[in-house]
């Protein structure tokens, strides 16, 4: 793939601000890259949105979109919520039983980042597999929340 392909797959969905999102959104990623033959890729970005969805649940409040692209050896993700927290690394303490989440996206990610539509809310965005080249998050969200 040169560095100025583009994906050659995409996928969407809208998530509603519940619990049953995190699974919706495990079992779309999964189904999703298993078809696009990114199978060493699944288990790392199912356990990256899990995190994510599992975050704009619980601090964003409202309905969040999902999105990702890529190919067979590399996957861009965003996630939009219209929620207006900064997502941040905290440390915890080791008894601590929750509070991990972007640690581990960040440990698994190739990279990720944060960006604030002029819209509002935020995008969290990672890559897995991709060229630094790729690194470059949409400006917009993803998907229209109405």
């Amino acid at each position: 793939m040169s560095a100025d392909a583009a994906p050659e797959y995409e996928a969407e969905c809208l998530l509603p601000a519940a619990p049953a999102s995190v699974r919706e959104a495990r079992s779309m990623v999964r189904r999703e890259l298993s078809l696009w033959g990114a199978d060493d890729l699944v288990d790392d970005c199912v356990l990256i949105i899990s995190e994510l969805v599992t975050n704009a649940v619980r601090h964003g409040g409202a309905a969040c979109a999902l999105r990702i692209c890529g190919g067979g050896s590399f996957v861009y993700g965003e996630l939009f919520d219209p929620g207006a927290g900064a997502p941040r690394i905290c440390e915890r303490d080791m008894d601590a039983t929750g509070g991990r989440g972007l640690q581990i996206v960040d440990s698994l990610a190739g990279d990720w980042g944060v960006t604030r539509p002029s819209s509002g809310g935020k995008v969290v965005w990672f890559t897995l597999g991709l060229p630094v080249s790729h690194r470059h998050p949409t400006a917009a969200p993803v998907l229209q929340l109405k």
